[in-house]
């Protein structure tokens, strides 16, 4: 099967699919992180290709979540916000029987349609809380594989409740390393939609 892993620079989906004998290639604006096949520019660019049997879709996040809704406003009003929805619609509309885009909680929800599922790492083996969205077509939901505890907390100063692995000290790829997809979750794309 060829898998497109739209918006990944890790490598963490494309290997999983790359070690179940797929012939899989991640593309983002950045480098991969890992040796495997990568394209590195506009995944719009190569979307259409109708080799893709199957398209995996890890938008950016920053301008939908609702944790970034205090900055909504300014989004909205310069373009960013519809920019980022237009992108994400770009994906949903490839000409690919099968697609999944992943992204947190947000205005996705409205703006377009309530995601297929809900998932979380501790459902697949990360002791790790993070409220995950997919919508889906033409894949079934993901089956939970290895439900673990949900993880520890951090409790900020002014009393917020934070998973502890989100709780980075401030650094250059502080965002990098939240937005990384949990291997229990690769794992289980790869075998389940694979």
């Amino acid at each position: 099967m060829n898998v497109l892993v739209a918006c990944e620079y890790s490598g963490r989906v494309r290997d999983a699919f790359t070690e179940k004998g797929h012939y899989a290639v991640s593309c983002d604006l950045l480098p991969t992180e890992s040796f495997g096949d990568h394209i590195e520019g506009d995944v719009l660019t190569v979307i259409n290709n109708p080799m893709w049997d199957i398209i995996l879709a890890f938008p950016p996040c920053t301008d939908l979540a609702v944790s970034g809704a205090r900055w909504f406003k300014e989004k909205q009003a310069d373009g960013r916000q519809q920019a980022s929805i237009d992108f994400f619609m770009a994906i949903a509309n490839a000409p690919c029987d099968k697609i999944a885009i992943e992204n947190p909680v947000g205005i996705m929800s409205s703006k377009w349609r309530k995601p297929d599922q809900i998932i979380q790492p501790w459902m697949f083996g990360d002791k790790a809380s993070k409220k995950t969205c997919l919508w889906l077509k033409g894949l079934p939901h993901l089956e939970p594989t290895n439900i673990v505890d949900k993880g520890t907390r951090h409790i900020t100063k002014s009393g917020k409740s934070l998973p502890s692995w989100y709780n980075l000290p401030p650094s250059p790829d502080r965002a990098k390393k939240r937005s990384l997809t949990f291997q229990g979750i690769a794992n289980a794309m790869a075998d389940q939609w694979g």
